[in-house]
C-alpha cells in the first residue's frame, strides 16, 4: 500500500493517508489574532478542507485531540466544536492542556478519520 501525503510543507504534511486511515497534523489557525473561539473555527475549516482532499469528511472522524495552551478556553473552543459537529457522528475527543510552539496559538487540533467504504 502507498502512502499519500496532503499539504505538504517544509518539516511535515497537513496529512497522511494509508490504508483506510487520515491521519491529520496538529493543526493551527492561520489567524493568530483571533480568539479561541475564532481559532477553532478556522483549524476546523481547515479539517474539512483536509478531509475532503483525502476523500472524507468529518462524518468518518475516528477521533480527535484538542490541545489548549490554557484550558479555561474550553468553553469558547466547545462553542465553535458543537456548531461544527455533526451530532450523528461524534468521534472520540480528548482535550489538554499543555504548552503550544507559538505563544499566539491558543488551540491545535489533530485525529484520525476513515475513508468511506466507497475508496
Amino acid at each position: 500500500m502507498t502512502i499519500r501525503r496532503i499539504a505538504e510543507e517544509e518539516r511535515l504534511s497537513g496529512a497522511a493517508v494509508h490504508g483506510h486511515l487520515v491521519w491529520l497534523a496538529g493543526q493551527v489557525a492561520d489567524d493568530t489574532g483571533l480568539d479561541a473561539e475564532g481559532q477553532t473555527a478556522d483549524i476546523l475549516a481547515q479539517i474539512d478542507a483536509l478531509l475532503a482532499e483525502a476523500g472524507t469528511d468529518k462524518r468518518h472522524l475516528l477521533s480527535c485531540t484538542v490541545v489548549l495552551a490554557d484550558i479555561r478556553d474550553a468553553p469558547a473552543m466547545n462553542r465553535a466544536w458543537d456548531r461544527w459537529l455533526d451530532p450523528a457522528s461524534k468521534p472520540a475527543r480528548m482535550t489538554i492542556q499543555a504548552p503550544l510552539v507559538d505563544p499566539a496559538w491558543r488551540v491545535e487540533i489533530t485525529g484520525v478519520a476513515a475513508l468511506p467504504p466507497s475508496r
